[in-house]
């Protein structure tokens, strides 16, 4: 089967379309048939070297899977051959191929009002957003809260939770995007190239940072005393965190199918929408990688493993 390997860690070329063995589904695990994927931070992360400490080479990359069961292993109940579902497979990898294998607490059916290329936009970025806002700050309807990159592939996900949540949605973006924030349901947009955020925003109770570095030590300065900051890209600084009296905490997203199924529930009933920016096919994953890393994408970049 076809899928991307990743031998040695490096640039662009690092990650290549090779033939590989087609897994098989051990003791609980399924066996899925991939039909589309979609391209995450982590993926280029992974595949420069970044997380050397977590995966080993040689490594398949790709952490969302959109598909069909095709074969379940021993033990798995509660599941289907044939049945269409989506799911996130994090660090383990593997969802840049045609086949792969995954645990049931890693995927539930897919949402049956999107296209398999349209529900592999949602697991990793969705879960991200999810697990941050509701488990992570405890974001409470009423509270302001100050979402960076809000057009982004996580980004997009916050304000739609976080407006579902009941809160004042602060996001900010580049210019181009701020028809788009709104329209998600953003209360205020702060073109973040023009304009200092923290120039015009002050007193919030959460800031969810999908930005990092720079930003993050900014952030600390616009939350009010006891406040919670969720950054997804760097470590905040305890030193500037404990000098404004805020409560900042680093977080990547795991699987949870109980939350990938409330996820779907809310998709189906309109109450979430993903949005794609571009489908690319597997063999355009060079392109696709570098996009994603170039960090100025709308929504989310999928790649179709379908003819």
């Amino acid at each position: 089967m076809k899928a991307v390997q990743v031998r040695q860690w490096g640039g662009i070329d690092a990650a290549v379309v090779e033939d590989v063995e087609r897994p098989q589904p051990a003791a609980g695990e399924v066996l899925i048939r991939v039909k589309a994927t979609s391209i995450n931070p982590l993926d280029w992360s992974i595949r420069e070297g970044y997380l050397q400490e977590y995966v080993s080479l040689p490594y398949l990359l790709g952490s969302d899977v959109s598909g069909d069961i095709e074969a379940l292993g021993e033990g798995v109940e509660g599941l289907q051959i044939g049945m269409p579902i989506y799911g996130m497979k994090g660090l383990r990898g593997g969802g840049f191929a045609e086949y792969t294998t995954m645990l049931p607490t890693e995927l539930a059916a897919k949402p049956h009002s999107l296209s398999y290329k349209e529900a592999a936009a949602v697991p990793h970025a969705a879960l991200t957003a999810w697990q941050s806002l509701n488990d992570i700050a405890e974001l409470q309807t009423g509270q302001k809260i100050l979402i960076h990159a809000a057009a982004g592939g996580v980004g997009h996900y916050a304000v739609q939770f976080a407006k579902l949540k009941g809160a004042y949605v602060i996001g900010t973006g580049s210019a181009k995007n701020e028809a788009f924030v709104r329209g998600l349901g953003a209360d205020e947009f702060i073109d973040y190239p023009n304009v200092p955020f923290e120039s015009v925003v002050n007193d919030m109770d959460v800031v969810f940072d999908t930005v990092g570095y720079d930003t993050t030590v900014r952030s600390c300065g616009v939350l009010k005393s006891g406040g919670t900051l969720v950054c997804i890209v760097t470590p905040p600084p305890p030193e500037v965190a404990a000098q404004h009296n805020v409560v900042v905490k680093f977080y990547g997203a795991h699987p949870d199918s109980a939350q990938l199924k409330d996820i779907a529930a809310l998709i189906d009933a309109g109450k979430i929408t993903p949005s794609i920016s571009q489908v690319l096919q597997l063999d355009q994953v060079h392109e696709a990688l570098q996009l994603s890393q170039g960090r100025h994408v709308r929504g989310k970049l999928v790649m179709s493993l379908e003819a």
